[in-house]
């Protein structure tokens, strides 16, 4: 299973421990439309709080040092948002990630 699919099923499973040991210590979110900088800490945090929910999950391309991937995500407050995803890879954990996202109607 490659990374990215391991990402995606940690997040849909709230799997903890999967986050942990795929995220590197350094680990930076970048998000885009909102400027937003967030750490490994943050994400495990948000990702166990059950608001990511991802749909149409595509892996565009991955090699050992990057992944993109593409999904439909929604949150808890019914926004649905087109994501292209953008990580980065060192000693086989995420070091980075950066998004870009498009809001879909409801």
């Amino acid at each position: 299973m490659s990374i990215l699919e391991k990402y995606s099923a940690a997040i849909k499973n709230k799997d903890e421990a999967a986050m942990n040991e795929l995220l590197h210590d350094d680990f930076k979110f970048t998000m885009h439309k909102s400027g937003s900088v967030l750490t490994k800490s943050d994400v495990i945090k948000w990702a166990m709080s059950g608001d990511i929910k991802q749909d149409k999950n595509r892996i565009v391309y991955e090699n050992d040092e990057v992944g993109v991937h593409h999904a439909f995500v929604t949150f808890d407050d019914g926004n649905v948002e087109a994501v292209m995803a953008v990580y980065k890879y060192k000693d086989g954990k995420m070091i980075s990630l950066e998004t870009g996202a498009t809001p879909m109607p409801k």
